[in-house]
This record gives structure tokens, C-alpha cells and sequence, in this order.
């Protein structure tokens, strides 16, 4: 199958999960899916079983471990979380690596694997996307959202490797580092954590309440009891009295902490050129994305003044290439529009070289702004940081 069948097929399923197809294919390949979603339960639950009774066992690297991660596929806004973590704790005098499996990452060119075997080195190993002071990997090889993490802290360890028990012990070996952030770490049990952060989308809390491959749920909402803090994501001043009613339900003492993903400015993608967000008001735009959840990017937009007139949304992590961006381009162009806008995380995986159209492509820069429970996330900072070193618990899986 071609990568774009493929790609089309991917974004159907997705589709038909999400509710967003009818007809009959649709529907039979939701009812196949449902009892799918029975047999994947059953895996899951296992397999925490095994690991709660140490039948299976999970490694500590013998450093804090913190997981960040979410119940549901994708969409809640992890990134800059992992970023504003990462930030403050290295401003609070620590060690910081953060370690990904580099989602839809590719393997290095096969020169460069020719070239580190013949130097005693396997490409299959750890990659290191950012070794604290240089930025080593582009977003291909390194996954997006590592590489994205890389970019913008600058001076924070940051390795890939879907083995990420191998990539903590060369975190602490190699780089001397004194706590992991264990990304899209939830269901990552083999490496040992203290604190496990799960994020929870306002907008669509549990997906649409069905487990994979059904729905976008990875474990069932009671699981949610592991979870020493909980972060309710896109919030906006909403009030969510409801739903952290519905969140004590599965785990009464977990802190839990309301926050937005804030907008900061404009920047233009091929020149760097920064621009305030009072730029878009008015303004007639078109907006391009690959993320799980265009729709509440696409409402920030709008939120901000500006005038969206074309939008084009392709399937989570995809890299666009040059002749998709010249033909939304064009669109544009022809529609007399200001500008192009897209995400950040979409930002990484454009192409390199500048389309040849007097239309700026630009992304907008977001950071984590708490809400609510200001003094949950400070005590989260005392208890990591404070000296000597607060002795925490070992996480128990559900």
C-alpha cells in the first residue's frame, strides 16, 4: 500500500472512531472495532496485573523518574507541559533529560547507519537529540515532539528510544542526570517512576469513552487511580466542577491542576521573524494542520481576530511536503490571503526550503498557563526539588 492510500486510510479510521463518518462501511468497521476494544481491555488489564504483582519487572535507574502522559490517544496538549516541567526544574538547579520513544520518527540515512557501525556504534541504540548543549538530530529522525522540546529549552538533555529503560540508564551514566521525564510515559511500566502526571483534554475528557481500537481510550478510566497529579488541559476558564467530580470518582487524592495552553506570539517560519498576537486581528488567514485535535487550534485563531477563510487538516504527526504547501499556498494566494498559520508542533515537519510566494507561513507559539491549583503545582516543585531530596513512595500500577 502507498504512503498516501495509507495516510487516507489511517485519517478514515480515525474518522469513523471519532464519529465523524456515517454509511455503511463506517458502521460496520465501527462494530468490528467494538469487539476488538473487548480483547485489548483484556490485554491492558493483564498486563498492569503482571507488573503489580512483579511477575513482570520494572527497572529504576536510581534517579527520579517523573511520567507525563494521558489515558486517551493523543490531543491533550502534552508538549508544552513536559516543556514548562523540564524549565522549571532545571531553573530549580536540576539534571534534567527528557527521554521519548520519537514517534514516526525515521531511521537515520542509510550512509549515517553505514557510517556509526563501521565506527562500533548501532543506530538502533539511543539517539541523542539534544546532549544539553548542542542540538544534534533534525525532527525526521528525532520525532517532532523531541525535537520540538530540543529547540525550544536549548540547554535540556533530550534522548530517543523506544527501549526508555535503555535511554534513563544512559541519561544518568552519560550525562549525569538526576531526573528523567518520562514522556507519553502512562503505560510505559517497565521503567520505574515516583510520580506519574496524567493529562486529561477538557474538551473531550475520555475520547469518545471506548477503548482502542474502538475509541482513543488506551486504558479504562479507573486507571486513572494511578495518577499522583492530574492536569486538566485547554481549560480557558471553564468551570469544571463536573468533571473533577467525575476524576474523584477514579482517584480522591491525586492534586489537580487547571490549566490552558496560552498563546504568545506569531513566528514566521522560513525568516524567525516574530510577530505579537495583535497581528492576526483582522487579518485574512488560512490555518494547516497535522495534530489530533485541529478544531480547538482553529478556534484559537478566531479567538484572536483573526479571519479564517481555507483550512486543511492532515492526520496526526504528518510531514508535509513541498508540493502539499505550495498547493495550500496557492489557495491562498488565490483567495488574496494575509498569511498561512499552523501549530508549533506542525511547525518541525514542513519543509526546509521556503515556498517561492510572497505569503508568510507562520506558527504560533503557546506556553502552559495555570488556572487553577497553583498550589498543587508548587507543592509538586517542593516535593521534587526541595534539598535534601524528599523521599517519595514507589508508584504502585493499578
Amino acid at each position: 500500500m502507498s504512503s498516501e492510500r495509507l495516510a487516507n486510510f489511517e485519517q478514515f479510521a480515525i474518522d469513523v472512531i471519532l464519529e465523524r463518518r456515517k454509511g455503511k462501511r463506517a458502521n460496520l468497521l465501527r462494530a468490528g472495532l467494538w469487539f476488538l476494544s473487548g480483547a485489548f481491555r483484556a490485554v491492558v488489564q493483564t498486563r498492569l496485573w503482571l507488573y503489580r504483582t512483579r511477575v513482570l519487572k520494572s527497572t529504576s535507574p536510581g534517579c527520579l523518574v517523573i511520567s507525563i502522559g494521558n489515558l486517551t490517544l493523543g490531543g491533550t496538549g502534552k508538549t508544552p507541559v513536559v516543556e514548562l516541567l523540564a524549565r522549571s526544574l532545571q531553573d530549580a538547579g536540576r539534571r534534567v533529560a527528557i527521554l521519548s520513544r520519537g514517534y514516526k520518527a525515521k531511521k537515520p540515512p542509510i550512509l549515517r547507519r553505514l557510517q556509526r557501525k563501521w565506527l562500533g556504534m548501532d543506530y538502533r541504540k539511543t539517539r541523542v537529540v539534544h546532549d544539553g548543549e548542542r542540538l544534534l538530530l533534525d525532527s525526521s529522525v528525532a520525532g517532532d515532539e523531541p525535537f520540538m522540546l530540543a529547540r525550544s529549552l536549548r540547554n535540556v538533555v533530550v534522548l530517543v528510544d523506544k527501549n526508555r529503560v535503555r535511554a534513563a540508564l544512559s541519561a544518568v551514566r552519560s550525562f549525569g542526570c538526576d531526573t528523567l521525564l518520562l514522556d507519553d510515559g502512562m503505560q510505559y511500566a517497565s521503567l520505574r517512576r515516583r510520580i506519574e502526571i496524567c493529562l486529561i483534554d477538557r474538551q473531550a475528557p475520555f475520547g469518545n469513552e471506548h477503548l482502542l481500537p474502538r475509541g482513543t481510550l488506551r486504558e479504562p478510566p479507573s486507571n486513572l487511580r494511578r495518577a499522583s497529579y492530574i492536569f486538566i488541559t485547554k481549560s480557558e476558564g471553564a468551570d469544571n466542577t463536573a468533571l473533577i467530580q467525575r476524576i474523584r470518582g477514579f482517584n480522591q487524592t491525586a492534586g489537580i491542576i487547571e490549566c490552558t495552553h496560552k498563546p504568545l506570539h506569531l513566528i514566521n517560519l522560513y525568516t524567525k521573524e516574530e510577530l505579537p498576537l495583535s497581528w492576526l486581528k483582522g487579518r485574512h488567514i488560512g490555518a494547516l494542520s497535522g495534530i489530533a485535535r485541529p478544531e480547538s487550534f482553529e478556534e484559537k485563531l478566531t479567538d484572536l481576530g483573526a479571519e479564517l477563510h481555507i483550512t486543511a487538516r492532515f492526520a496526526d504527526h504528518h510531514r508535509f511536503s513541498p508540493k502539499e504547501l505550495n498547493h495550500f499556498i496557492s489557495r491562498c494566494v488565490r483567495r488574496d490571503l494575509d498569511a498561512v498559520v499552523t501549530t508549533e508542533k506542525d511547525s518541525v515537519r514542513f519543509p526546509h526550503r521556503a515556498p517561492s510566494s510572497d505569503v508568510p507561513v507562520l506558527f504560533l507559539r503557546v506556553e502552559i498557563e495555570i488556572l487553577r491549583g497553583q498550589d498543587v503545582w508548587e507543592n509538586l516543585m517542593r516535593q521534587v526539588c526541595a534539598p535534601p531530596a524528599v523521599r517519595l513512595p514507589e508508584l504502585v500500577l493499578a
